[in-house]
């Protein structure tokens, strides 16, 4: 899972590119970069750590041009290398940049396929590279004569790479004096938007979220559909293309986890989705008969659904916990152990308001059940009575192959453990999860029909995962979190 934006607009893009990645900041935290074109030059500024820590004055000296990508990473192919950081680019045809959020399957094969066939080296372990490469051979095939290239050659070429990768993606890309592309996997699983800006000229953006849009005063065109292609070319005309049609899927952890609560994906508003499925589990806990004196979300994802499930249920909600704001989301960080000692560093129990309570926790999901098990110890020892926790996801059983870093069925205590052994082992008097009927009864509305609920039932929508592919991809992902340490000096941008 990671963050893109594409902007085609007026003034110096790389001013208005962090502030879009500012805000989509939650979705990648490993790396971060920026490449723009001022109609001579792609210029490209990346580094490993965050965006705040990446850009300055100086680097924006090094960024001219009002067209330009950014992107936010957070890795589930490769490693924690400035070599894996995005936008990435290439000189032919035209020059293109490129940059995406999602994952690959096949991802290696694909690689050594390229290799063979059209003698391609893929430089880097980024599987962003692979669709860039595929893109620009297909682009060249389609406009062979290399000039006035049209919105059909780029539609073309965005089929034929549906045609070659499979997975999970949201891909925006400028090809050098000529356009701005984006387009969606065929079944839409990772999210993007459209939209554009008025003024002297109008301006255009594709985001990940909608959330970006708002901070630029941007005005939502629509969400970029599934298997659709958006061309703006150099006259700033707007060309769209639907050439893959197959079931629209979204992810719907997005709306459990990933997602801004203050965000709308596919006419979704994550936070009312949220407040739904503490609604939902609303209706568990009041069968169950417990005396519950508080509602304590796990900041911060958690929150609006503890809330909603208060109301329901007339419990009070309060802040149980407090998160310092000045440390990253545990779920995304690269180790366990490095996990385990950021919990206390994120959260503190707020005592007065656990001390001898019937203390509910509400949490976004169990994954590991490791973080699950520390707030509930660490809410024991400020002098909670009892600790019942619920899950606003049902239990996790299978990898994502589409984004999420969760590839080996091995981590999910679900897999391992019964449900009352996972009750015992992360020491909760009582447990509550989501059913998955509910979730996506929360979840469903706008039109959106069918989910990506892969992680929870195994069933992957892009039709090619054999237990064979679940086998391979989770040992890849093993070896890839074994380097993937940030190294020393992280927080410095490189120019390339």
């Amino acid at each position: 899972m990671c963050g893109v934006i594409g902007i085609y607009g007026s003034g110096q893009v790389a001013y208005e590119l962090y502030d879009a990645m500012i805000v989509l900041q939650h979705r990648g935290q490993d790396a971060a970069g920026m490449t723009t074109f001022d109609g001579h030059h792609f210029n490209t500024v990346k580094g490993l750590g965050m965006t705040r820590d990446l850009f300055n004055e100086e680097s924006f000296k090094e960024l001219p041009g009002n067209i330009g990508i950014g992107h936010l990473r957070y890795p589930t192919v490769g490693g924690c290398t400035i070599r894996d950081a995005q936008p990435f680019t290439r000189s032919a045809p035209y020059g293109i940049a490129m940059a995406h959020n999602g994952n690959l399957l096949h991802y290696k094969e694909t690689r050594e396929r390229l290799l063979k066939e059209e003698q391609v080296l893929v430089n880097s372990d980024c599987d962003v590279e692979l669709i860039l490469h595929v893109f620009a051979k297909a682009l060249r095939r389609q406009n062979k004569s290399g000039v006035d290239l049209k919105p059909e050659h780029v539609f073309k070429a965005v089929e034929e790479v549906y045609g070659k990768i499979s997975g999970a993606y949201m891909v925006v890309a400028h090809i050098a004096n000529q356009g701005m592309v984006a387009f969606r996997d065929p079944h839409g699983i990772r999210p993007g938007v459209f939209g554009k800006r008025e003024g002297l000229n109008t301006d255009y953006i594709f985001a990940s979220e909608s959330v970006a849009l708002e901070m630029l005063d941007f005005e939502k065109v629509s969400d970029v559909e599934a298997g659709e292609v958006v061309f703006i070319d150099n006259q700033r005309r707007v060309h769209r293309k639907k050439v893959a049609h197959k079931k629209h899927t979204p992810c719907i952890f997005e709306w459990v986890y990933f997602a801004r609560p203050d965000s709308i994906i596919d006419g979704i508003s994550v936070y009312k989705a949220r407040l739904k499925m503490g609604e939902k589990l609303a209706n568990q806990i009041k069968k169950s008969g417990l005396k519950i004196d508080v509602v304590c979300p796990v900041p911060e994802t958690s929150r609006s659904t503890a809330v909603a499930l208060a109301d329901k249920i007339g419990v009070k909600c309060r802040d149980g916990l407090i998160k310092n704001r000045y440390i990253g989301r545990t779920f995304i960080m690269a180790g366990q152990n490095i996990r385990k000692k950021s919990i206390k560093y994120k959260l503190t129990p707020n005592i007065p308001e656990l001390e001898g309570k019937n203390v509910l926790l509400v949490d976004d999901s169990i994954v590991r059940g490791n973080t699950s098990k520390l707030i509930i110890d660490m809410v024991r020892a400020a002098g909670a009575k009892n600790i019942y926790f619920a899950s606003a996801a049902p239990a996790l059983t299978y990898p994502c192959l589409y984004g999420i870093d969760l590839p080996s069925r091995k981590e999910y205590i679900a897999n391992e453990l019964s449900f009352d052994e996972i009750k015992r082992a992360i020491g909760a008097d009582a447990l509550f999860y989501q059913t998955l009927d509910d979730l996506v009864s929360a979840v469903k509305y706008a039109g959106v029909e069918n989910f990506c609920l892969a992680c929870f039932n195994g069933e992957y929508p892009t039709g090619d995962v054999t237990e064979e592919v679940l086998k391979k991809a989770e040992s890849e992902r093993d070896e890839d979190r074994g380097t993937c340490r940030m190294p020393p000096n992280t927080n410095q941008a490189t120019l390339l």
